[in-house]
């Protein structure tokens, strides 16, 4: 969401390298995902770097390792000497080839990341942007203007973990298997079943939602399979059940780990067999839908408290889908707030037409633990508390209570765990120690653009160590297909 302003000015690199073709190179992947938004300075070495970076301020930093050598000796110390001349700027050191000593170096002497030549043209974009919107520096690196339209059926977003979401959806979407799609509150759950029942054969038949954790449990199986006349008191005519009103299209059952341990039993059933039975009758109807279920919460965890039927699971983690939170695609939150912006400035008959350019930093810097509801309840709020034509820093603060209440959470239990003896000390919730090593990893993976090798050296630990956690937790949370859940 980017203001006519940000777009004008675009973004200043600095490229050092002293090898003409890898600049040429360099210069067609800036072309190819910055368009014309972008100034570009180069420099043969370390000395015309420095010397240039006493008076000019930069954006990026693309500072080749090999042509540091005349700023100073070991390159640990040369690199140190570039980036305390551009504090306020992103500094990417790249390398011919992928050395972890040299990665390790380059970091430690406070560079940003670490990439090896030549660059991939689709990472390029998407990594800086991340590194962008992790180190602060979200506004000036969000390349240029990106329409705020679905990118696919209703999803908005085109990040590298997202053209993954929809390829999976394009290939699992003729099949009428169960689907089972996980992620955190508001990342997009319903709008991925909807868009699998679009992309499929059944998209002329219903798509029939049911949220378990919405109706009571003594309601929920008349909800699903229907109540016949005269099953209970105020049954006063037949009544088909969700999976009949699904017929030939989509059932989705949204927080299905919210379901009722004895309803799980019934469902299994209605899965093996194809049929349902009314509440108060006897008489099996079969019925053709494709069940997509949905949950925030882990099932591993929810199987191993009992509360949660492992063969029911089995039964529907068939094609699993995992959403990425929005913090993991930084590069799709301005794209969101942009389309959700024009939608309610529409609705509200305002003059919105964009953000500061400091604004446009701190929405792209937030964590959104809500994700994309929480973003787009945010926007709304904006639009319908204030007037145009830009959305500022102070109106950000105003209608993001969601932050403002964590961070008062936060401050009252700091002061209570202070002030309590040791024995209460545990009223404080603290995240398990796997979920603790998880968090740490995916820092490193993410710092490396997802190199284990790196990572690991970072960490100081063996890269088997990291595969090995890895795939224990993908049996713990079945979180999603392949190594892409882990890249935070």
């Amino acid at each position: 969401m980017h203001s006519k302003t940000n777009i004008d000015t675009g973004m200043d690199f600095l490229v050092i390298e002293n090898d003409p073709v890898a600049f040429r190179h360099l210069q067609n992947q800036l072309h190819k995902n910055y368009g014309e938004q972008y100034r570009l300075t180069h420099v043969h070495s370390g000395k015309q770097a420095t010397s240039i970076l006493r008076q000019t301020h930069y954006d990026v930093i693309l500072a080749d390792v090999n042509s540091l050598g005349d700023v100073a000796l070991p390159l640990e110390e040369a690199m140190s000497k570039i980036c305390r001349l551009c504090s306020s700027a992103l500094v990417i050191a790249l390398s011919e080839g992928s050395s972890i000593s040299c990665a390790v170096d380059t970091m430690r002497a406070g560079a940003h990341d670490y990439m090896t030549k030549p660059i991939n043209a689709r990472a390029f974009g998407d990594r800086i942007s991340e590194l962008g919107q992790r180190h602060g520096h979200a506004r000036a690196l969000s390349s240029y203007e990106k329409p705020g339209k679905p990118q696919f059926e209703g999803f908005i977003g085109a990040s590298a973990q997202m053209k993954e979401i929809y390829e999976q959806i394009e290939r699992i979407a003729p099949s009428a298997a169960p689907v089972f799609i996980t992620g955190e509150s508001g990342s997009g759950k319903e709008v991925c079943a909807q868009a699998l029942h679009q992309r499929s054969s059944r998209a002329d038949k219903p798509f029939i939602a049911i949220n378990c954790s919405a109706i009571p449990h003594d309601l929920m199986e008349g909800e699903i399979f229907g109540v016949a006349k005269g099953a209970y008191t105020g049954a006063d005519k037949d009544r088909a059940g969700a999976a009949e009103m699904a017929e030939g299209g989509i059932l989705f059952l949204d927080e299905i780990g919210e379901l009722d341990v004895s309803l799980q039993a019934k469902l299994l059933r209605f899965l093996q067999t194809g049929t349902v039975t009314r509440i108060g009758e006897t008489l099996a109807r079969s019925v053709d839908v494709r069940v997509i279920c949905a949950t925030n919460r882990n099932p591993m965890q929810l199987i191993a408290e009992k509360k949660f039927r492992e063969d029911l699971f089995y039964r529907l983690h068939v094609l699993p889908i995992h959403l990425p939170p929005l913090r993991q695609r930084p590069s799709d939150i301005l794209p969101l707030a942009n389309s959700f912006l024009n939608l309610y400035a529409q609705e509200e008959n305002k003059d919105f037409s964009g953000s500061t350019p400091e604004t446009a930093n701190l929405i792209v810097s937030r964590e959104w633990p809500g994700n994309v509801r929480q973003l787009q309840n945010v926007i709304r709020r904006m639009v319908i508390m204030f007037d145009g034509p830009e959305i500022s820093a102070t109106m950000l603060s105003a209608a993001d209570i969601e932050t403002r209440h964590a961070s008062m959470n936060h401050a009252s239990v700091s002061t209570v765990s202070s002030n309590v003896t040791p024995h209460h000390s545990n009223a404080v919730a603290i995240d398990p120690m796997w979920k603790q090593e998880q968090k740490i990893i995916e820092t490193a993976l993410a710092r490396y653009n997802g190199n284990i090798s790196m990572a690991a050296a970072a960490l100081e630990i063996s890269p088997s160590t990291i595969y090995r956690k890895k795939q224990a937790w993908e049996q713990m949370q079945v979180d999603t297909i392949g190594a892409n859940a882990f890249v935070a």
